[in-house]
């Protein structure tokens, strides 16, 4: 495989994975950003730990999609994440649904 062939490769999948995501996203209440992970999430807990004065996170996710091309399956029940660095969530707006919009609206 040449490295245009592989670049190619590389760049579908990700297309198809920002794809996935777009369909996906409206699913889940959080985002979380860590270190080496982008994740979807509807259950998310971070805790502080300290370890001999090492302040660490203990991250742990239910109901989760894992932001990750090489892996076959992306869904998954529970995640434990622990890092030393920065861990960032986001709770997702979620849209009040409207029923004076759509096909059957006066």
């Amino acid at each position: 495989m040449s490295a245009e062939d592989l670049e190619k490769y590389e760049t579908d999948m990700e297309l198809s994975l920002y794809r996935e995501y777009r369909d996906i996203v409206s699913q889940f209440s959080y985002v979380v950003e860590t270190e080496r992970r982008f994740y979807l999430a509807n259950t998310v807990d971070v805790a502080v730990r300290n370890a001999d004065g090492e302040v660490y996170f203990e991250v742990t996710m239910s109901d989760a999609w894992v932001w990750d091309m090489y892996r076959p399956a992306r869904f998954v029940k529970n995640v434990r994440v622990v890092t030393f660095k920065d861990v960032n969530v986001e709770e997702l707006e979620k849209p009040d649904l409207r029923l004076d919009e759509g096909p059957f609206s006066g």
